[in-house]
């Protein structure tokens, strides 16, 4: 099961470095969807650690916190909340188009530097 984990870091990693392409790029939007990416996969490199088996068929960023039983605090339940909804919403053409008003560059910044915090958070679970 290492390797796996490995794989599912690696893959958080390089959406966590897309999202920062798409910061770049000014497609703000997809830095938030790729922000929900890899906090998504670096909770699956968790739950693999922890129960040794496949992490679940799910987007959902709070069951897969609860369900690991992991205490990440209000705050980055509050990021993992607002994450869920740009990997849902951000899907399907009326809503992509509203989500997309609502992340302008600050929002966007805003959005990487706490996942990014709450990325290290969780990798650092992982030793």
């Amino acid at each position: 099961m290492q390797k796996t984990i490995q794989e599912w870091i690696e893959i958080s990693e390089y959406d966590l470095k897309t999202a920062e392409a798409m910061l770049s790029a000014a497609r703000y939007l997809y830095v938030a969807f790729m922000c929900q990416q890899a906090l998504e996969k670096i909770l699956k490199a968790f739950y693999v650690m922890k129960k040794n088996e496949l992490p679940p068929r799910t987007h959902n960023l709070l069951y897969l916190v609860d369900i690991l039983e992991i205490d990440l605090g209000d705050k980055k339940l509050e990021l993992l909340s607002q994450l869920n909804q740009f990997y849902l919403e951000s899907r399907y053409p009326g809503e992509r188009i509203q989500l997309a008003k609502e992340v302008d560059k600050n929002k966007a910044i805003e959005i990487l530097e706490k996942t990014k915090e709450a990325w290290k958070c969780l990798r650092q679970k992982l030793r």
